[in-house]
């Protein structure tokens, strides 16, 4: 069919007759494909909507689809010019994001799994289109990565960041202030950088918009880079002056006054402002119609370098066959690594620790770790006869995945809302993630947190979830044990002298981890 036929068509008829002859049952077949993609992993899927939908982090995403087809209709009048044809090879991509989507599923890692499931319907593209195609509409299917709902790995980062940036703000303006971790304290009252105030949300999308217009109004990249390093760059300052001004407004109006203002601020007004400073600032650079295609269909049809591609074509049914294999097996697999669960104890065991006493809990305020979905979990005391005290608490798991993540935020030491804070990292342990937390402007408590699966223990909740995935993977498996022990600061005796006194009297960690899950 000639470009100018197929051009014309487009422009006129209904539906039907706006599509190319050569496309309508390869978009088809890709329609008939993502729908099966979507319903195996539609788990991931309904994950994602609803935090599209409930998160204010990623309210931005739900513009993402009409973004991604209104990048892909600029496009249509050359797309015409080319052939879609199906692609062999395309379908070791589609098992690659599918094999990214099990490992995420089976391990309870929603952001990787949410990953697999965008990247199966990516490479799809490929399989059933062809490469010469999906070159075609590679932004379109690259910008479709920011339906991955994240950022909130950048929250501890960030807080310190904005922490930083508005105490050198605040004793630059004459506030006398002391900062410990993310609290500032100044004459007007103790202040948090708490995890609303790091300006995530205002980051991830700030860099899905920025992305968008580098691609679409620039044409150099050295301006698209400059336009990206201003995306990130601009709102975390703008974040900080906006933290340090709740601040010294408070000093002269009173913190109610202050967070009232702030609040309004931050949500309606803050945004704005930081999109119109970018955009005013990038737009006397623009050399790109956004309108622009960007794309010459006519010169792609005919690119010599896609011809060895061209040559590995097969019949659209064999690969709709490849498709069914492998959303099959990935489905029965899923399946039945989804219902291995380990052997446990019927309860888990208080090991005796020598020099130290069990007793009850004496607390200044009421702490107990989260652990969803755990099996076992028990939380007891020890003393020892120089008044130092521990609390242990301990929990059992015989499978992890599907809201059974003990090293998923929000589980462990830190649980969400209560009046504890997170202040800052401890001191550095071997096998053991260390921090402070923080209530009532008062009150301090280190907790140090291992994970043991099998014979590996662990600090990191990435090493955690690889051997969680690899037991899914080869039905294998391990219990996993979460143990995190913690002390308050009390007067006379620092929390990390009575967690370092008690370690000693452990003895090896491992060891000491395993006969929580003895057999009595």
């Amino acid at each position: 069919m000639q470009p100018d036929i197929t051009l014309s068509a487009l422009r006129s008829g209904n539906w039907r007759s706006r599509v190319p002859e050569a496309w309508k049952l390869p978009l088809i077949r890709l329609a008939i494909a993502w729908a099966a993609l979507m319903l195996l992993t539609a788990r991931a899927w309904i994950e994602m909507a609803v935090q599209w939908w409930n998160i204010s982090t990623y309210n931005h995403i739900l513009f993402i689809p009409f973004t991604v087809g209104w990048l892909i209709w600029i496009r249509r009048g050359e797309l015409a010019h080319l052939k879609p044809g199906s692609w062999t090879p395309g379908l070791l991509l589609v098992t690659g994001a599918l094999f990214v989507w099990l490992l995420g599923e089976l391990a309870g890692v929603n952001i990787v799994a949410q990953t697999g499931a965008v990247g199966a319907l990516q490479m799809s593209v490929i399989a059933i289109l062809g490469p010469r195609v999906a070159w075609g509409v590679f932004f379109p299917l690259a910008y479709m990565v920011f339906l991955v709902p994240f950022g909130d790995e950048l929250v501890p980062t960030l807080q310190m960041l904005t922490a930083d940036l508005v105490i050198w703000l605040t004793r630059l303006s004459g506030i006398p202030a002391v900062i410990d971790g993310v609290f500032i304290d100044t004459p007007a009252g103790l202040f948090e950088v708490a995890e609303a105030c790091s300006g995530v949300k205002f980051l991830v999308a700030m860099i899905a918009l920025g992305v968008l217009v580098a691609q679409t109004c620039f044409t150099r990249w050295r301006r698209r880079i400059a336009f990206m390093a201003a995306c990130i760059a601009v709102p975390i300052i703008a974040n900080g002056v906006r933290a340090w001004g709740t601040i010294y407004i408070a000093q002269s109006q009173g913190i109610e006054f202050a967070a009232g203002f702030d609040h309004i601020f931050y949500g309606w007004v803050f945004f704005a402002i930081v999109v119109v400073l970018i955009l005013g600032g990038g737009w006397q650079f623009f050399d790109r119609d956004p309108e622009e295609p960007g794309l010459d269909g006519a010169r792609l049809a005919k690119e010599p370098f896609f011809d060895h591609f061209d040559a590995r074509t097969a019949s659209g049914k064999a690969v709709a066959a490849g498709f069914a294999i492998l959303i099959a097996g990935f489905g029965i697999w899923n399946v039945l690594a989804s219902h291995l669960e380990a052997d446990l104890p019927a309860e888990l065991t208080v090991p005796e620790v020598g020099g130290w006493t069990k007793v009850d809990p004496d607390m200044a305020l009421s702490w107990e770790p989260r652990a969803f979905g755990a099996d076992h979990r028990l939380l007891t005391s020890y003393a020892d006869d120089q008044g130092r005290r521990v609390d242990v608490f301990a929990a059992a798991y015989a499978a992890q995945g599907n809201g059974r993540d003990p090293g998923a935020q929000g589980e462990g030491a830190l649980v969400p809302d209560t009046d504890w804070r997170w202040l800052r990292t401890g001191p550095q342990r071997a096998n053991a993630r260390t921090d402070y937390l923080f209530a009532l402007g008062s009150i301090k408590r280190l907790t140090e947190t291992s994970w043991r699966i099998g014979e590996t223990t662990t600090a990191s909740a990435a090493r955690l979830t690889l051997e969680a995935m690899r037991d899914k993977l080869t039905l294998n498996p391990r219990p996993t044990l979460m143990l995190i022990v913690s002390a308050e600061e009390r007067d006379g005796v620092a929390a990390q002298d009575a967690v370092d006194a008690f370690r000693r009297s452990t003895g090896p960690q491992d060891e000491w981890m395993d006969q929580f899950l003895a057999t009595p």
